[in-house]
């Protein structure tokens, strides 16, 4: 889990995770529109290499463009900020059972549910 934690003070992880929500957000309005990316590039005024660098995350935007090609796509960008230590305890119980106050198991490991003693909950 240390590395996980490292991973998430690093400000590359949090620039590609927006990246990556920008480029999931830029595929479903494709979809939805039925267009591909020269239609794409029209529609946002600019050119087909730059949505190429779009799709394959090789851009690093000022917060301006990002609003810019959000509201483009039809989209409110919304950037939350939370307490770094705060965020990793939230992600460290979404991975675990508290089984007792010494020993934690994956989620992903657990088979069932139902033996788990009705005092304990699942994060």
């Amino acid at each position: 889990m240390e590395n996980r934690i490292e991973l998430l003070k690093n400000k590359g992880y949090w620039i590609a995770k927006l990246q990556i929500d920008l480029y999931r957000e830029i595929q479903d309005f494709m979809e939805q529109q039925k267009i591909n990316k020269t239609q794409l590039a029209e529609y946002l005024g600019c050119s087909k290499g730059y949505v190429s660098q779009l799709l394959n995350g090789d851009f690093d935007h000022k917060i301006s463009k990002l609003v810019e090609l959000s509201l483009a796509i039809g989209k409110v960008p919304q950037i939350t900020y939370t307490d770094l230590q705060e965020y990793i305890q939230k992600e460290q119980d979404s991975y675990c059972i508290h089984i007792t106050n010494q020993r934690f198991v994956p989620y992903k490991m657990m088979k069932t549910k139902q033996h788990l003693n009705p005092y304990f909950t699942i994060a």
